[in-house]
């Protein structure tokens, strides 16, 4: 969802960054997390910046105000559609794909963003943060979310921005796509991608080329 269909990431970056500078955390670190914490759970992310501010850090503290902070934000201000998103879900209903959403946001903030967006009756089945027994970069919830709208992992599509989508969606053995946002291609991105695309636009025509092969 975040960096594929929302261009969230830079608000989720915005506002670590401002409740590390708040905190007086080591600003080199933070910025060194930002992309392994993208796409992972809370709990991932808990560990991770335990590792390195210590175990007194109070992560989620931290994690509270940085979400209230945004989700002001995203009151105040909304929250831009990444380009592609109705052209790409548009061309998936009039082909007759299913649809499902693998995201580690949890389910009030995710639905809220959706519904206000006017794209979550496009889904045909939505896997929240927070239900599976191991969020990304683990494979349970694109298996979970293939067996939500009953399409074998093999037989579908995982597109993803961040290295812990790219690493679950791999994992699950989806044929995984890389959607270039704030995080750049590298080796560990290009081991876990299939594919990778500048836009959904290109998703759309990769699936256009497909269609004209049957």
């Amino acid at each position: 969802m975040d960096g594929v269909i929302f261009d969230s990431e830079k608000l989720y970056r915005k506002h670590w960054k401002i409740s590390a500078q708040e905190n007086n955390l080591p600003m080199d670190i933070m910025e060194g997390l930002l992309d392994k914490i993208a796409g992972a759970t809370k709990e991932r992310n808990e560990r991770l910046m335990k590792d390195h501010f210590g175990e007194d850090f109070d992560y989620m503290k931290f994690r509270t105000l940085t979400m209230n902070r945004m989700d002001e934000d995203i009151r105040i201000n909304g929250v831009e559609l990444k380009p592609g998103v109705f052209e790409l879900l548009d061309y998936l209903k009039d082909n007759g794909y299913k649809i499902a959403l693998a995201t580690s946001t949890q389910k009030e903030r995710a639905e809220g963003n959706l519904t206000r967006a006017g794209v979550i009756d496009y889904f045909d089945g939505i896997m929240y943060g927070g239900i599976v027994p191991h969020g990304k970069p683990a494979p349970d919830i694109y298996e979970y979310a293939c067996e939500l709208i009953d399409v074998k992992p093999e037989e579908a599509i995982g597109v993803e921005d961040s290295i812990n989508g790219l690493k679950s969606s791999h994992a699950a053995g989806l044929y995984t796509v890389m959607v270039v946002d704030l995080i750049k291609p590298n080796d560990e991105a290009r081991e876990n991608a299939d594919m990778i695309c500048e836009s959904l636009f290109d998703v759309r025509d990769y699936l256009e080329t497909l269609h004209d092969k049957r």
